[in-house]
């Protein structure tokens, strides 16, 4: 993901056996306001509830739900030195193909699968 993945894009992006997120990318299926006018009526609680939504890059590779690896990005973001951050995202996607490569389509299912049961974790 590069920048915004959000809504039932989100959802849709998540569905292969590798995401990777760039370092300040985020991933949420609704909007903060979006959660915030649902929560609490009041679309402006939206820095509470991205709060609450643990969207960034790096909340979702803590909670190990979405995200399969971080790529950094340039000092302050990958708009400001597009070639470095194509080069660090080359990296990553040669690695993590290179492992999907050697994989039988039986371990790519069975991969998959353990993936989004792992996602139904409830966490207290």
């Amino acid at each position: 993901m590069t920048g915004e993945g959000g809504s039932g894009g989100a959802l849709a992006i998540a569905v292969g056996n590798r995401v990777l997120m760039l370092e300040y990318s985020v991933y949420a299926v609704i909007s903060p306001e979006g959660c915030a006018a649902i929560l609490w009526s009041d679309g402006t609680k939206g820095p509470q509830a991205a709060e609450a939504l643990k969207l960034t890059a790096s909340d979702i590779a803590e909670l190990e739900c979405v995200t399969d690896d971080v790529v950094p990005e340039p000092l302050g973001g990958a708009h400001n030195d597009h070639k470095a951050a194509a080069a660090n995202l080359k990296e990553y996607l040669k690695k993590h193909l290179e492992e999907l490569k050697a994989m039988t389509p039986e371990e790519l299912i069975e991969q998959r699968y353990q993936k989004f049961r792992a996602m139904t974790r409830v966490q207290g």
